[in-house]
């Protein structure tokens, strides 16, 4: 389940595109208790669609939920039909989301944005964990033949902001951009003894990279860049935006 934070991030890029484009019709995937889709309609008077694989969590009279288990089968709505899609805390649940992530640029109108949210398994605190322990925050040892699929126990795929975007960009979305929901505060102290570390380090790797295995290229040089950026040591979820691309 998202967080009150995560929801008023994911309003506030909203509210950004909704400066320059109309934001009409709204698909919420994963929707939870339905807080997102009411904070839309207040905000922006959407039309709103829901899709989950139970009707055990949403808790909004009225308001239509479709049955899809992502897993296997695809959004059941038409093509081009979203100005908005968003997957606050879904990735990380799925097996196969590359798939997914071609299937809500399907339904998306032209011009739409797509708003996911993750944890952000690359934090200072998240990769000390997995430095420690060999697990990232969030993505412990699960329980085997008995997951609760809305709780961290269905957290079965860990996805850092690269390959997101990256997936992001092959289903044939652009303008991919990162925010995050909220900076850790207990991150703070250990990005002051680590920065100059993280700096000197990165850019020897990223160098290595560019010139020996020839990784990075003009397209992807910015998403490699943001993984040793302050929102991305710092946030606690990652908050993923792209738009499909006008004809």
């Amino acid at each position: 389940m998202a967080t009150e934070h995560i929801y008023q991030a994911v309003t506030r890029v909203v509210a950004a595109h909704a400066e320059r484009n109309p934001v009409k019709t709204h698909l919420d995937i994963g929707p939870g208790k339905g807080r997102l889709i009411s904070m839309f309609k207040e905000r922006f008077g959407t039309e709103a669609c829901a899709c989950d694989y139970t009707a055990e969590l949403l808790n909004l009279p009225g308001q239509k939920l479709e049955i899809v288990n992502l897993n296997s089968e695809r959004l059941p709505y038409p093509n081009n039909s979203f100005d908005v899609v968003t997957a606050t805390e879904v990735v990380e649940h799925l097996e196969c989301y590359r798939g997914v992530l071609r299937d809500i640029h399907r339904v998306m109108r032209p011009g739409g944005i797509c708003v996911l949210t993750t944890p952000n398994v690359l934090n200072l605190n998240s990769r000390l964990r997995f430095l420690w322990f060999g697990f990232w925050n969030l993505f412990g040892p699960l329980p085997v033949r008995n997951s609760a699929l809305h709780s961290t126990g269905g957290h079965i795929n860990p996805v850092s902001f690269f390959y997101l975007a990256h997936s992001l960009m092959d289903a044939g979305f652009d303008d991919v951009a990162l925010n995050a929901d909220k900076y850790q505060r207990s991150a703070i102290p250990k990005l002051a003894f680590l920065f100059l570390p993280l700096k000197f380090f990165g850019a020897l790797a990223y160098r290595k990279e560019v010139h020996r295995y020839e990784t990075i290229d003009d397209q992807n040089a910015p998403l490699v860049k943001a993984m040793n950026s302050i929102p991305m040591l710092l946030g606690r979820t990652i908050v993923v935006s792209a738009i499909k691309r006008l004809p």
